[in-house]
């Protein structure tokens, strides 16, 4: 199987290499949504509504020791793409050894402890009343198999990183279509309820586990390492730490801001709010797969061209990759505000449910459109390197301004102003983000290039 080597991310036309990189990224976040619809779809019909939400008060823990994965993968990403770019192969895989080291030892330490403070967690992230005891069910599932998908989400974003982007897609088709299967056998015909559901995720990700091993043992990468490079070396973890620091803390406000938002609505409306929050929620990341995936694809090509000194091709990245997201979001935009009902159907028959959600969906995507220049502008310090301002734009969005949002907006809209929350936080967050990506761009990308 053909793969791209990382060389041609520095001589390829922008375009054409953009496309490359971003569409295996968008096909796998695509099928990987797809899994989380589908698999939210299966829990609704075949177990309940209260189900969907019960997965909902899971999720912030779970993503957020996943994300630990993710965010050792990113930041050591960033390294491996500029060091490549800089014809420097032995720190690409001391940086790959100690990504390996710390996601084991990261991962299992923090699920060790999320299993011991499990009744307190759940009823903290709005798992109360008639949701605690399914969401205590699929959490503790779920969180056996936290180490496997923290080395998933790892090893994802270093093969795209040395140039890999079909075989990374492969790594996300795996457990979205394994999940898929496993649901229809434990929950369907085995019958198991939320334990089903949660033994078909930790399942499928110990499938796709198994071929990211294979990937890095077998011909396909170029990064070999060995013991040595499992060695944890102070100046790789503090560099690894500051830039993955940008994706924990992103995924650190994700997993607070369910905790908040679940509790608000909850109060508000009850489990038929917090339900409807589920719902959006999971269609977020499948309505806007192709942005992530222009997104992801752009990272490695921006940090391999920054390492190599050739601005002009970074600059070239930059405003290509905004141009194809920023339309991609436009036709997500159009699709969500013209049939938020036939959406909402297809997660649940439960007439309050679909009553109040399509409303509110409509809200949390309405400001979609300009969402590409701040996701772009975000990923582009964090894969040059550059980690404050890839930090603070990264809590630009919900930290900084949607959490505040979410608290002043109900005193004077109600409910309403939890979801009037999201767009204003996203436009407030793109503004931001245009001013930091300008100014670098005219101070530094402007320069003469090597």
């Amino acid at each position: 199987m053909a793969k791209t080597s990382s060389k041609d991310l520095g001589t390829q036309p922008i375009g054409k290499l953009l496309i490359k990189q971003a569409v295996p990224a968008s096909i796998g976040i695509l099928v990987m949504s797809l899994n989380i619809l589908v698999d939210t779809i299966f829990v609704g019909n075949w177990i309940g509504s209260t189900a969907i939400a019960a997965i909902n008060v899971v999720l912030p823990v779970s993503f957020f020791i996943a994300a630990l994965g993710m965010a050792i993968g990113v930041g050591g990403s960033s390294i491996i793409s500029r060091a490549l770019g800089a014809d420097n192969k032995s720190k690409a895989l001391k940086v790959f050894g100690n990504q390996v080291t710390l996601t084991f030892l990261f991962t299992i330490s923090f699920a060790v402890s999320g299993l011991y403070f499990v009744d307190t967690l759940i009823p903290a992230f709005g798992g109360k009343g008639n949701i605690f005891d399914p969401a205590k069910t699929y959490y503790e599932i779920i969180l056996y198999g936290v180490p496997v998908l923290g080395f998933v989400m790892m090893g994802n974003t270093v093969i795209r990183a040395e140039g890999s982007p079909k075989f990374a897609m492969y790594a996300m088709l795996i457990p979205s279509v394994g999940n898929l299967v496993f649901d229809y056998i434990f929950i369907n015909l085995m019958d198991f309820g939320m334990a089903g559901a949660a033994w078909a995720s930790t399942g499928s990700y110990i499938v796709s586990f198994l071929f990211i091993l294979w990937y890095f043992l077998s011909k396909n990468s170029e990064l070999k390492i060995n013991l040595s490079h499992f060695k944890l070396e102070k100046t790789i973890i503090s560099e690894i730490g500051s830039l993955g620091f940008v994706t924990l803390a992103r995924q650190a406000v994700v997993s607070v801001t369910f905790l908040l938002v679940n509790n608000a609505l909850y109060d508000f409306g009850g489990e038929t709010s917090v339900t409807a929050y589920a719902i959006v929620g999971r269609l977020s990341m499948f309505a806007l797969f192709p942005i992530y995936g222009i997104t992801q694809g752009f990272i490695p090509i921006a940090g391999y061209n920054f390492g190599a000194d050739q601005y002009d091709r970074v600059k070239d990245v930059i405003f290509t990759a905004i141009k194809y997201a920023t339309v991609m979001a436009a036709i997500v935009f159009i699709s969500l505000m013209i049939f938020p009902e036939v959406i909402t159907k297809w997660f649940t028959t439960d007439v309050a449910v679909v009553n109040v959600t399509p409303t509110n969906m409509r809200w949390a995507f309405a400001a979609v459109p300009i969402l590409a220049l701040q996701l772009i502008g975000a990923a582009y310090f964090q894969a040059v390197g550059k980690a404050l301002p890839a930090l603070i734009l990264t809590l630009t969005r919900q930290a900084i301004f949607f959490i505040p949002l979410m608290y002043i907006m109900p005193l004077y809209f109600g409910e309403l102003g939890i979801w009037m929350s999201f767009p204003i936080s996203d436009v407030l967050s793109t503004i931001v983000t245009a001013f930091f990506l300008r100014r670098e761009i005219r101070l530094k990308l402007n320069t003469t290039t090597a």
